[in-house]
């Protein structure tokens, strides 16, 4: 298996943080601990079809679909999961070998086997959707099969980050028998083969999963079936909490929503909350080619001489979240800071000198753009105040619009949005994954960013290196260009958070390296 550095396990610390005491677990075998756990989250699927998302949708991809590899609890490296094994076969880091298990099958009864990986894949790049993971696999050349248990990918240049791609629920696996290789699967089902089968859907509302019984991977499932209920506003969702109408939550709760759950005294309805060091990334992005404004690189470096964060984690996240310097959050190898280093803290006459050397001398007009329903609660009071913090700069003149995350995705992936604000889950633990997305003609922001020497040197350097600490000199200097273009401008870095009834146990768990939620780590406590 590809070797990597331990200090790039970024969630090993978890901490569980207990509102109310209890008596703690003597057996499974009770009524209580049979009936089926209800997880609430404002984080719906936006499509059902592992090749047509690359967003929160990989919250139930990871609990329905395989993939080769994947990431326990813990674990800061890819381990196997459809797969038996899997290595490099050269010393270029080039040419990937899986062997799978044997007896793989999918829900439908088809045979998982070598064919079904490379119909898997190679759809997503044939389809090629705007708003999936294609880009992920951009080293990959082409994928053999020389025989039925053995998949073999040949890649273009040297990538030791491919390991980690195809750990994460963008390679999920799925039955070519139902899943057609040329367009995306669009009768609201899931055949899969990984430790939950998707018994009902409704979209918006609720997914029903229930145990798979030929299931054969890494996951060792604590429990026999999962309700995830969709919810619109995050109030309710905490309502339905206390109300013990659910067993626990994730994504969406609120600073405010996580301090009051956190509070004994203004708590009396038996929950608890784990907090997890978390590297989820709130930035800004900036689209040149939507406004003349923004494309005056004066104008970006003054927003980010402006911006207070730690006034904007303060006052809207309550210390659920710290600033954040760099698109490399801390916790990750290879962070550092380049946008205190240049900018330093917040400072309205150096950033009219910035806008005052390059000509611009009356306030800038500009339209910041963000999802009122992906990011939680708190995302329209993020926006506000940084609209308040530029305005009373007397620099800035900004407008504030809202959409729901599917017209969202579609505005900024089609380059509408002068500015917007966006939020990064890693798709693995390495920073290549903080950096690579946003860069190239096609990327994970749908606004062109080519920075010659990121992409033609730091990056292929970087990916030369099985021992991902070697890359660190390659992830600064990336760091630093991104400080000089702002065209990025990181914000803050986030803490995860799941509330669960205080029978629930396994939830400091449940969050992979990934921040993706897995289901099979939740039961019930049969005393309590």
């Amino acid at each position: 298996m590809f070797n990597r550095t331990r200090s790039l396990q970024i969630t090993a610390a978890l901490a569980s943080i207990s509102l109310l005491a209890g008596c703690g677990l003597l057996s499974d075998d009770s009524k209580d601990a049979e009936k089926k756990i209800t997880v609430g989250t404002t984080s719906a699927p936006t499509t059902l079809d592992p090749a047509a998302a690359w967003d929160g949708s990989w919250e139930l991809y990871r609990n329905v679909y395989q993939t080769l590899l994947a990431f326990p609890t813990g674990s800061a490296k890819p381990q196997p999961d459809a797969a038996q094994n899997c290595e490099f076969t050269d010393s270029a880091n080039e040419s990937y070998r899986c062997t799978l298990r044997k007896g793989l099958k999918f829900s439908n009864g088809e045979t998982l086997d070598a064919k079904a990986v490379k119909h898997s894949l190679d759809r997503i790049r044939t389809i090629g959707s705007k708003v999936g993971p294609k880009d992920l696999f951009g080293s990959l050349d082409r994928i053999e099969t020389p025989d039925a248990q053995t998949v073999v990918f040949h890649l273009k240049t040297p990538d030791a980050t491919f390991p980690f791609v195809l750990g994460s629920p963008a390679a999920s696996l799925v039955a070519p028998g139902v899943y057609p290789a040329d367009k995306v699967r669009e009768d609201g089902k899931v055949t899969g083969s990984g430790p939950y089968v998707l018994e009902s859907y409704k979209e918006g509302s609720e997914a029903v999963l229930t145990g798979n019984a030929s299931y054969n991977g890494f996951a060792n499932r604590r429990n026999d079936g999962v309700t995830i209920r969709y919810f619109a506003d995050a109030g309710q969702m905490v309502s339905a909490l206390k109300a013990n109408e659910i067993d626990a939550t994730y994504r969406g709760l609120s600073a405010a929503q996580i301090r009051e759950l956190q509070d004994p005294a203004a708590n009396s309805q038996g929950v608890q909350v784990v907090e997890n060091v978390g590297s989820e990334i709130r930035y800004l992005v900036f689209n040149p080619k939507d406004d003349p404004n923004v494309a005056k690189a004066p104008v970006r470096q003054a927003i980010a001489q402006v911006i207070d964060r730690g006034l904007l984690v303060s006052k809207v996240y309550q210390g659920t979240a710290e600033p954040l310097y760099s698109m490399v959050p801390k916790g990750v190898v290879g962070h550092k800071t380049p946008f205190y280093d240049k900018y330093g803290q917040a400072d309205v006459p150096k950033a009219k000198k910035i806008l005052k050397d390059a000509g611009i001398t009356q306030p800038v007009e500009l339209t910041f753009w963000y999802t009122t329903d992906r990011y939680g609660a708190s995302t329209a009071d993020e926006f506000t105040e940084i609209k308040r913090q530029l305005d009373e700069s007397g620099l800035f003149k900004v407008t504030l619009r809202g959409q729901p995350w599917k017209a969202f995705q579609e505005g900024y992936k089609s380059g509408q949005y002068p500015v917007f604000g966006r939020g990064w889950f890693p798709d693995f633990p390495d920073p290549d994954n903080f950096i690579a997305p946003f860069v190239g003609k096609e990327n994970a922001v749908g606004t062109p960013y080519e920075p010659a020497q990121i992409l033609t040197d730091l990056l292929p350097k970087s990916r030369r290196e099985g021992d991902r600490a070697a890359g660190i000199p390659q992830f600064e200097q990336a760091q630093q260009i991104f400080a000089e273009d702002v065209r990025l401008l990181p914000l803050w870095q986030g803490k995860l958070y799941v509330a669960a009834r205080e029978d629930i146990a396994g939830a400091e768990r449940a969050l992979d390296p990934q921040t993706v939620f897995q289901m099979w780590e939740l039961y019930r406590k049969t005393s309590w």
